[in-house]
């Protein structure tokens, strides 16, 4: 349990590892009514650290829909190369995989977690935001992700919650994550 004041303490995201995204997006509005999904269809990772080594190549798309104070981020990896992803959840297997915690002081919050043993298995950036998955399935049963707070993500995350407000449950229920 996290003691008063320890940052990242708060969760706002829960995430899936799924084998097809736009199918297991169309699967969650069938089953629960949570959409629409808002879809980043093949994010590249030019380069990460991947459990201290420099790694490149990680293409992988999510779908990202909110539920409440809670946002459901559904995740595909298309490629080989090593991941958090991975790690946890086998090629050509689905399941639960992290929560996520938006910081506002990312280096406290990473501290935090390192200081209490777990590793870092993934180190990247985001354009101008970093980004870690934070090894605690021994002890929590899955990752925890660490999500830097930029405008640019803030921007981001308000447009999935504001595309559920009001949502009738049939229409568009798969929509492109950004502009075109």
């Amino acid at each position: 349990m996290f003691a008063p004041g320890v940052p990242g303490k708060h969760f706002m995201q829960a995430a899936f590892i799924v084998d097809d995204v736009e199918a297991a997006a169309r699967r969650w509005v069938e089953t629960t009514g949570i959409g629409p999904f808002l879809l980043v269809p093949h994010i590249a990772l030019a380069e990460y650290s991947y459990r201290g080594a420099r790694r490149s190549g990680l293409d992988f798309s999510v779908a990202l829909a909110q539920s409440g104070g809670i946002q459901i981020e559904l995740v595909q990896q298309h490629c080989d190369s090593p991941s958090a992803y991975r790690d946890t959840i086998a090629s050509g297997r689905q399941g639960f995989h992290h929560l996520a915690i938006y910081c506002d002081d990312y280096d406290a919050t990473y501290a935090h977690y390192r200081g209490k043993g777990c590793a870092a298995a993934v180190d990247g950036m985001f354009g101008p935001l970093r980004f870690a998955y934070i090894d605690t399935s021994a002890a929590l049963g899955c990752m925890v992700e660490l999500v830097e707070q930029h405008e640019s993500q803030d921007e981001f995350f308000r447009r999935v919650a504001t595309a559920a407000q009001g949502w009738d449950g049939v229409t568009d229920p798969l929509r492109p994550g950004f502009p075109s």
